[in-house]
């Protein structure tokens, strides 16, 4: 079932790599259930901005982005609630490699993301993706505010401008 979601998921992406209908992209499939297609938009989401940062990693290091920001007004610290309990300073890349392994972990987690058919979501479901989303929304705040001189230099802009629009929605 989750398969047949990833693969809708993906041609409707495909389809609007372009002018394409990206709001038509992540609505709700018409009798599928709002758990498992949230399941797999979070998915395609981290694999995106994981492939997005991938692609800037050699101009955003520890020197170049000593804290992780996105403009003047906005510092974000880590803490995952677990090993890192207290809110740190860190790098951008640091804070997105533990945002990155953070949201790793919880997609593999089955009491948060449930692979067995007929096993329930839990009830804060909505509360925790909401979460991945909000830290996710963090990298590509840092990418428009940090790097997208560069970005736009090497016509990356078209690609993230895409990606972005799509998260939005």
């Amino acid at each position: 079932k989750l398969h047949q979601l990833h693969k809708y998921a993906k041609a409707n992406q495909k389809a609007t790599l372009g002018a394409g209908d990206l709001q038509g992209a992540v609505m709700l499939p018409e009798g599928e259930d709002k758990n498992e297609w949230l399941a797999v938009c979070t998915l395609d989401f981290f694999n995106q901005i994981n492939l997005l940062y991938g692609a800037i990693t050699e101009f955003c290091t520890n020197e170049t982005c000593q804290c992780m920001t996105a403009g003047p007004q906005y510092e974000y610290h880590w803490a995952d609630g677990v090993t890192i309990k207290t809110p740190i300073k860190c790098s951008a890349p640091e804070y997105i490699g533990y945002l990155m392994e953070w949201v790793q972990k919880q997609l593999e987690d089955t009491n948060i993301f449930p692979i067995e058919i007929g096993k329930p979501f839990p009830k804060d479901y909505e509360t925790k993706v909401k979460m991945i989303f909000k830290r996710l929304f963090r990298v590509y705040a840092h990418m428009y505010h940090s790097h997208v001189e560069r970005i736009v230099a090497v016509g990356f802009e078209p690609h993230l401008n895409t990606c972005f629009k799509h998260f939005m929605c």
